[in-house]
């Protein structure tokens, strides 16, 4: 069990949405637990890129500095991680979508996703295009990516 998501904190349905291309937007989101929840918990490891961003941004959502750090390239992964939910001024994070998920060869992948969250009384989007590469470990690890 991971330390930085208390039990009492874990939300029963997934903030990801289970986010993906082509998903329907009235699609409902599955249980943390059988979702994202598996992987922030460590019990299982994302097999795609696409299971990781999800997951990564549930752990944005939950505070879960830990698993983000988990599942960073080290070369790429900031010092500083300010993602503490209860921070003021903090994000709320609204929502997640998938715009596209690309397997470019058996270890890098590209993921294009929108976030919407909510600070200081506004509303935003984070646009990213992100680039993925698979370890000698066999795990998943963000690098890094474009802003539009």
């Amino acid at each position: 069990m991971n330390a930085d998501t208390p039990r009492a904190a874990r939300p029963v349905d997934c903030p990801c949405g289970g986010a993906a291309p082509n998903q329907k937007p009235a699609a409902r989101a599955p249980r943390y637990a059988d979702c994202c929840g598996r992987f922030i918990d460590g019990a299982a490891v994302p097999a795609t890129a696409l299971e990781l961003i999800r997951s990564r941004y549930t752990a944005y959502a939950l505070g879960a500095e830990a698993y983000l750090r988990a599942t960073w390239a080290p070369q790429t992964c900031p010092a500083d991680l300010d993602v503490d939910p209860a921070a003021e001024g903090a994000p709320r994070w609204l929502g997640l979508s998938i715009k596209r998920h690309e397997q470019c060869d058996d270890d890098h992948a590209i993921v294009e996703f929108v976030a919407r969250y909510k600070t200081g009384g506004r509303a935003f989007r984070l646009h990213e295009t992100s680039r993925f590469e698979r370890g000698g470990d066999g795990r998943w690890r963000y690098v890094d990516g474009d802003v539009s």
